[in-house]
């Protein structure tokens, strides 16, 4: 349980995101159709800021654009959702994250994605000293993986100093290349109150396809609680040598699975701020995550 906290701190990805359904497959050299589009802001860190916002929490959000119209898109758009971007760097002569969503049948998404200006973020732009002063008692890292300039040894070390503001700290990461190299993310579990991440991510970067073995090798890693994200399924929460399967609600009328695993981070994240305990934090994100799913987008802004 998290007590006399204030605020929220959310450090990852953002981009301008173009979701388009339903698309099945791309042929190289014909043009498709699609039925709908949403073109709203993206990328894990801009999702979870948003969902918080949404929830009533007061949200900080660090991250990098560029000086394009997507950047100025995105400003206005979390200005207007009531996230603070006092942390968000803007670079000149650079483009912002753009993702092109392509969701199928199935209601899954591919992207087709440029980095832009998230490759700016550094482990310096924590503030350690400056979020204790704005009393905020719970930092979320979202994207770890497509997020370059935080697969340095010195992240760790941001962490540490985060963690002695006394600020709870949680990190989710999301599917990329660079999931290769598992030996980025290691040293820094020993630094995180809570780990995320869903079953293919944790297979990738374990070996093992049940949340059961793979909670217990991040554990061995040093991370001090577990969730591992099953979609429909619900989640497998693992602390204190126990683990729990928490159910999902059903959800009949799913539109696309965009952002879904960031509705679960930005509920749970509310529900610790609350002083929920972890597996009532994981069901509140839970509820979250299944309203998400009924609309074309990573976020709702109506």
């Amino acid at each position: 349980m998290i007590e006399n906290h204030n605020a929220i701190a959310v450090l990852g990805n953002v981009t301008l995101d173009i979701i388009c359904k339903t698309v099945d497959d791309v042929p190289r050299h014909d043009s498709i159709t699609f039925q709908e589009a949403a073109v709203t802001p993206g990328g894990c860190g801009s999702n979870t800021a948003i969902g918080l916002a949404r929830a009533g929490e007061t949200v900080y959000l660090i991250a990098c654009i560029g000086d394009d119209d997507a950047a100025d898109i995105l400003c206005q758009t979390w200005d207007r959702m009531g996230v603070d971007i006092r942390f968000v760097q803007r670079f000149e002569n650079q483009g912002s994250g753009v993702s092109v969503g392509l969701v199928d049948s199935d209601f899954q998404p591919r992207f087709v994605h440029t980095t832009g200006a998230n490759a700016k973020l550094q482990p310096e732009s924590l503030e350690p000293d400056r979020l204790k002063e704005l009393k905020v008692r719970l930092l979320h890292v979202a994207g770890y993986y497509v997020l370059p300039g935080l697969l340095d040894p010195g992240f760790k070390d941001m962490l540490s100093l985060v963690q002695k503001c006394g600020i709870f700290t949680s990190l989710d990461v999301v599917i990329s290349p660079a999931m290769d190299k598992p030996e980025f993310l290691w040293p820094l579990l020993p630094y995180l109150n809570l780990f995320l991440c869903n079953l293919r991510e944790a297979e990738f970067l374990t070996g093992y396809g049940d949340p059961e073995s793979a909670s217990e090798e991040f554990h061995a890693r040093g991370a001090a609680a577990v969730i591992i994200k099953l979609g429909s399924k619900g989640c497998w929460l693992s602390e204190l040598g126990q683990g729990i399967l928490i159910p999902a609600p059903q959800v009949e009328n799913v539109i696309d699975t965009t952002g879904a695993g960031d509705a679960f981070a930005a509920g749970l994240l509310a529900a610790l701020q609350k002083g929920e305990d972890l597996p009532d934090a994981c069901r509140a994100g839970a509820i979250m995550g299944s309203r998400t799913v009924q609309y074309l987008g990573a976020v709702k802004l109506t």
